[in-house]
């Protein structure tokens, strides 16, 4: 075989393969379970008492390919509740049009699926299920025809609705987002500032218009294709920032709490230091966690700040008066936190700090801790960096 044709055939093949990566067991059976519940309670809650002994013109079978959307992919364009609700409803509306006006099986099937593709895109709510709806009502014209205008309403738009509330309530309880985010929300801190990697210098309208450019507005939507780019940025940054590691900058000599530390003496070490962070260790140096000072803060009550401007120690006062609130530093630490090891390199931690939810990095080795990347000390690190070799070329 010819290296032409080995390269040919090679490239046919990576063509034909998986086209997404890989996802994790627990995401699979985060979305597996979703699915299982959003069906089961659609069916028998909803439309099990309304089928009247025609469940399976009830229970249809794009319910499950919505679920799938709407479960596993809730971030597509496509599983969004308007995608979902308009697109379903109108696939159903064509499906029956068509077993009212065109005898022919084959043609009212062609018929309803292809006129509800075309539906679809100008009212901007293109989901895949759609067009198995209105090929279900095209193909059960006799059950249609006792249905009639019914159809739309139940089963479809009653477990569509059912589908995407259902998903909500799971994204929710699970940490996920459903819908999806929009580009303009409020930021993580509630102001009109977007997240740190979201701020590229471009506008919804600039971003709308590359995904159009490259025909994925379909496949993705304005707010992750902001979350992208700058991730992608980030990274790229990663290849410029020289060769130091966490344990070149990382700070070592550690002010750290036991987690049988009271939390009166943990406020007292934030005043006191001018913290944002403080790690949990125990037997020395054996890392078990870490505090940040929101963790503390969300722990008081807001009546307890309104009369005092001292905020920790207030916090203090209030968590030494009240003994339901948690009193050790095992019960608010965070025990499972973005880590380094001493040979990470400056660029893979800037993501970690750059993203908001993270104001310092523990360094562990072997579970025990060395020290801790905090975002003063990668400023730093990066500005000598900056001075030393001047910024990077254009």
């Amino acid at each position: 075989m010819t290296q032409p044709t080995r390269s040919r055939l090679q490239r046919i093949g990576q063509a034909l393969g998986p086209a997404i990566v890989a996802g994790p067991p627990a995401e699979a059976l985060r979305a597996g379970i979703g699915a299982l519940a959003g069906l089961a309670v659609t069916g028998l809650f909803v439309l099990a008492p309304l089928a009247d002994g025609m469940l399976e013109l009830y229970l249809i079978a794009p319910f499950g390919a919505t679920s799938v959307l709407v479960f596993a992919v809730p971030n597509s364009p496509l599983a969004q509740p308007w995608s979902a609700v308009i697109g379903n409803g109108t696939g159903a509306v064509i499906g029956v049009l068509a077993c009212m006006l065109v005898p022919d099986p084959i043609w009212r099937v062609a018929l309803a699926v292809g006129l509800t593709v075309v539906a679809m895109i100008p009212l901007r709510a293109v989901h895949p299920p759609a067009g198995a709806v209105a090929m279900t009502a095209a193909l059960n014209p006799e059950a249609i025809a006792d249905l009639g205008f019914g159809f739309v309403l139940t089963p479809v738009l009653a477990g569509t609705l059912t589908l995407v509330a259902m998903a909500m309530l799971h994204a929710r309880a699970t940490g996920r987002r459903y819908p999806f985010r929009q580009f303009d929300e409020p930021g993580p801190h509630g102001t009109a500032d977007p997240a740190p990697i979201k701020r590229l210098g471009l506008s919804r309208a600039e971003l709308s218009a590359i995904l159009q450019r490259y025909r994925q507005s379909l496949n993705l939507g304005v707010e992750d294709l902001a979350r992208l780019i700058g991730a992608a940025e980030l990274q790229a940054a990663t290849h410029r920032s020289g060769p130091l590691t966490a344990a070149d900058i990382m700070s070592r000599d550690l002010v750290s709490v036991g987690p049988e530390t009271r939390l009166r003496k943990v406020a007292e070490l934030f005043r006191q230091h001018d913290f944002t962070s403080l790690p949990v260790v125990e037997d020395g140096d054996r890392f078990r966690g870490i505090i940040f000072q929101i963790h503390l803060i969300r722990r008081a009550h807001e009546d307890a700040f309104r009369h005092d401007r001292r905020l920790i120690a207030a916090l203090a006062r209030l968590l030494d008066r009240r003994q339901e609130l948690p009193t050790r530093a095992a019960e608010i630490m965070l025990t499972d936190p973005p880590h380094a090891a001493p040979g990470t390199p400056l660029g893979a931690l800037l993501p970690l700090l750059a993203s908001g939810g993270c104001d310092a990095v523990p360094v562990l080795d072997g579970g025990r801790i060395l020290g801790i990347v905090t975002q003063t000390d990668l400023i730093a690190a990066l500005a000598r960096e900056n001075l030393r070799h001047g910024p990077p070329a254009r």
